[in-house]
């Protein structure tokens, strides 16, 4: 049953990558939205931990409230997802195997991510509008995923959460870039959708291989 639904998850995802570009549309959200919520429900019936599918959760919700693309449902969709991000924060400190000086072992990743952090609000913040706020709060949310899961262990499955880590993170500065930082006639963003889907899908998927 769970194998039916990771390749359900992954034909939907497949699906939707076409359509990221396009405007809003039932079948657009539908096949986003279906892309994360399978993989939670493979978390569940898995019995994983309530946490990951409390995370993959809140990001379908994420997804189907960004799949609208209007300034409302942009913030509640951030929402989700800084939650959802909280939530996967929360499942990495929390696993068995987690050792806080791990992250302490790999300072060129924990640096990185603060500068990095610092970077991204300076440029984001005064070209944020109205959304200033929740971008702000945001960012430390994010990097703050990336922190944690230094503290896990690279062995057995374990070794697929940093590198879904960064490719989540790595989704969310290139939507800040398309969505704040690029004009509206820049020709990168005929590229950015087909580089956000698959960096974004593969983290989630990544994630659940290695905590189920």
């Amino acid at each position: 049953m769970t194998n039916l639904l990771f390749w359900l998850a992954a034909a939907c995802a497949l699906a939707y990558l076409p359509l990221s570009p396009r405007p809003a549309s039932v079948l657009r959200t539908v096949l986003k939205t279906a892309s994360v919520a399978f993989l939670a429900l493979i978390a569940f019936l898995s019995g994983g931990a309530t946490l990951l599918v409390v995370a993959l959760g809140l990001c379908a919700v994420g997804d189907a409230l960004l799949s609208r693309e209007s300034d409302t449902t942009f913030m509640a969709g951030i929402g989700a997802f800084a939650t959802g991000h909280i939530a996967y924060i929360a499942l990495f400190l929390t696993h068995p195997s987690s050792n806080f000086d791990l992250i302490l072992e790999r300072p060129g990743y924990f640096w990185s991510l603060l500068i990095l952090g610092i970077v991204a609000a300076t440029l984001l913040t005064p070209r944020a509008g109205e959304l200033r706020l929740p971008v702000l709060l945001y960012i430390p949310i994010i990097l703050g995923m990336g922190v944690a899961v230094l503290s896990l262990p690279e062995t057995g499955m374990l070794r697929w959460a940093l590198p879904a880590a960064l490719a989540f993170i790595a989704s969310d500065l290139v939507l800040a870039t398309e969505k704040f930082l690029l004009p509206q006639d820049h020709p990168a963003l005929k590229l950015t959708p087909y580089l956000v889907w698959p960096l974004y899908w593969a983290a989630q998927a990544g994630l659940l291989i290695a905590f189920t």
